[in-house]
């Protein structure tokens, strides 16, 4: 029991520790190109947060093997939302973010725009 907590202790205190920067996994990505908005130290957190989000591969906004390419328009509209989601939290005196994609999204590429039918949270 006491070697159990041990490891159980052990492995929550390596949890907590910051991992160093860089992509999950050891895997190694070229340096970013054409960044319009975002800071390449906190781009890999942010992707996966988009892909959470929206419940998507990157391929779904990135050219497969061109990740600096704009040829894709889901890219065009991430950077247009990117822009929406600063906008909105810039509003709040109190410096917090309160709005993310997952705000909307909730896992979907199309945001929620209404509660799903049969909810109880819907009206009438």
């Amino acid at each position: 029991m006491r070697l159990t907590m041990l490891l159980l202790f052990a492995s929550l205190a390596a949890f907590g520790q910051e991992r160093p920067p860089g992509p999950p996994g050891g895997m190694h990505f070229p340096p970013p190109k054409n960044l319009k908005l975002l800071k390449p130290e906190h781009l890999m957190r942010t992707m996966q947060m988009f892909r959470v989000s929206l419940g998507v591969r990157c391929d779904f906004c990135h050219v497969r093997g061109d990740f600096a390419s704009d040829q894709k328009p889901e890219k065009l509209m991430a950077r247009k939302m990117i822009v929406m989601v600063h906008q909105i939290n810039g509003n709040f005196p109190d410096g917090k973010i309160h709005v993310t994609c997952y705000t909307c999204h909730r896992g979907s590429e199309m945001p929620a725009t209404e509660p799903p039918p049969g909810s109880e949270h819907a009206g009438g």
